[in-house]
């Protein structure tokens, strides 16, 4: 097989817990953003814009949506005679049949799959991050400092240090400490969970962590841990554009929301750096005479009857006559009824919603539907259910099943 200079491997198998119902039947790489996209298309597209064309997709929970629509990778100019991008989910093995257990088990896990291309690089990505970035120039960086391992960073703020993995580095960009959120941060380096290294060196520590019984397989608190331990050389790569980890309810909310900023904190329609994914073709929007739309991002498909007001509306999604929708993520194919009210809420695929419900209502029963993962006042539908005419929800909640 043709030697590659790159493979890169995307994590893509966590739950994804913190986004409460949107990932009960998905994994969190494939929940929808900004109208028109998944999570996965912005590693992906990266990837196909850096030259980086053979790609591993490592799936573990609820991979079946994710893996259907990954397909071929035609989407994000993936499908390759040689190369490609595949997905990778935990196999049985001769002797043991294993869950990914950390980050690092899972590249290790995939050992063989990386050393069939004979690469110079390894680049990991996360799943479930809104950014650009071009990874061509990360790597260029790599290989002229001679590094063993190269973590993009990017500046958070000190209050939030804590919260990240944070690097402290030299004039040189070459990292002396590392800590895994720490209680008095050093630095504000944050690390963004992108890495490139040289295979040799991370293909030996992937070996070593994995015969250690005390380890948590993970590239964070184990492995680059033990390699500036050991004294290898290891480089911060500095990013200065937008980055989302969308990780829970109120960043997925906050990072759709700074679409629509004027102009917008993260901008999906830059033709230098198309953001590709795989859309069902449907015909354009329907906006009815007496509809208001204000501020807002319609995708194909819709049929808009009420008023919209500073939100995100993905494909397929009818709202009926005198109805509001303000503040809000609504996901494909969401049906929503004559007279209802949804202020600032993330409402799931095909979820059906009654005439004259109220969402967000600061009058309902607080505790009913409350929820440790809602806050902010947001309030999250599950997809695929039915909220009956007239239900009042209150902000802060998290509605798993139908209501009558």
């Amino acid at each position: 097989m043709k030697k590659t200079e790159c493979v890169g491997m995307i994590l893509a198998g966590g739950q994804g817990s913190r986004l409460g119902v949107l990932t009960s039947k998905v994994a969190k790489p494939a929940v929808p953003f900004g109208g028109k996209y998944r999570i996965i298309d912005f590693a992906l597209s990266n990837c196909s814009h850096s030259g980086v064309e053979t790609i591993g997709v490592l799936t573990q929970y609820q991979p079946l949506e994710l893996n259907t629509y990954i397909g071929n990778g035609n989407a994000w100019d993936l499908d390759r005679n040689e190369g490609g991008v595949y997905v990778l989910p935990p196999y049985q093995k001769e002797d043991k049949n294993e869950w990914y257990k950390g980050t690092a088990n899972a590249i290790y896990q995939n050992i063989d799959f990386i050393d069939q291309y004979d690469p110079e690089y390894v680049l990991i990505l996360s799943g479930d991050h809104i950014y650009k970035m071009n990874y061509a120039k990360m790597i260029k960086f790599h290989r002229e400092n001679n590094a063993d391992a190269t973590i993009a960073v990017i500046e958070v703020p000190w209050e939030e240090a804590n919260r990240f993995g944070i690097m402290t580095a030299n004039q040189e960009r070459r990292i002396t400490e590392f800590a895994e959120k720490p209680k008095n941060p050093k630095s504000n380096l944050a690390s963004m969970g992108v890495y490139v290294f040289s295979w040799k060196s991370l293909k030996k520590y992937l070996v070593l962590d994995e015969k250690n019984p005390e380890s948590n397989n993970d590239f964070g608190q184990n492995v680059i841990p033990e390699m500036l331990a050991a004294n290898e050389r290891l480089f911060a790569y500095g990013y200065a554009g937008y980055w989302k980890d969308v990780g829970t309810i109120q960043s997925l909310w906050e990072a759709n929301m700074d679409l629509l900023l004027d102009p917008p904190a993260f901008n999906l329609y830059d033709s230098d750096w198309k953001i590709f994914s795989k859309n069902p073709v449907k015909p354009p929007h329907y906006v009815a005479e007496g509809a208001e739309l204000s501020n807002c991002c319609i995708t194909e498909g819709c049929d808009i009857y009420g008023t919209i007001r500073h939100s995100i509306i993905s494909e397929g999604v009818h709202v009926g006559k005198d109805s509001l929708v303000e503040d809000s993520i609504i996901f494909p194919g969401v049906s929503i009824g004559k007279n209802t009210k949804i202020k600032k809420a993330i409402i799931g695929t095909d979820a059906i919603i009654g005439d004259g419900v109220v969402i967000g209502d600061k009058k309902a029963d607080v505790e009913e539907y409350a929820n440790k993962y809602c806050s902010d006042g947001i309030s999250l539908i599950a997809g695929g259910i039915k909220i009956g005419k007239g239900i009042r929800i209150a902000p802060n909640s998290m509605v798993r099943r139908s209501i009558k």
